[in-house]
């Protein structure tokens, strides 16, 4: 069970990454993150994952409970039941804050430059979430 001062420490270690390039299977604060890559060293960094493991954005959506109220720490998950495509680290009930703007062929920064491909934040609004699920939950 994750307390609120976690949440909070989460979206100062999401805000610190801010602006930082979009990498094709990226996990580097360093270098730059993919979108499951940013999420789990957000998760990571709080005691949410353990420090050894392999996730992915789909494997991230079947790791806590489903909610149909987003909030704040809630993770937002894009994509079909079937394969989930991309995840983002919700800061309130409309925003979230994720790497995006790349794909597989963002390999290097200057391909992450070439796309407008980092780690920013929009609202979710027009983009429509598949699902949302809570890593915060408490029992």
């Amino acid at each position: 069970m994750l307390l609120n001062k976690e949440k909070r420490l989460a979206e100062k270690i999401a805000f610190s990454f801010l602006g930082k390039p979009y990498l094709w299977g990226g996990d580097d604060p360093m270098a730059g993150f993919d979108c499951s890559g940013f999420c789990i060293e957000v998760l990571k960094s709080v005691g949410a994952l353990p420090l050894r493991g392999d996730w992915t954005a789909h494997s991230l959506s079947k790791l806590w409970p489903e909610t149909y109220n987003p909030s704040f720490g809630c993770l937002a998950f894009w994509g079909s039941s079937a394969k989930i495509t991309h995840v983002e680290f919700m800061l309130d009930n409309k925003y979230s804050i994720g790497a995006s703007g790349g794909g597989s062929k963002t390999k290097t920064v200057q391909d992450a430059i070439n796309q407008n491909a980092y780690i920013k934040i929009r609202p979710i609004k027009h983009r429509q979430p598949l699902m949302f699920n809570n890593p915060f939950f408490e029992f």
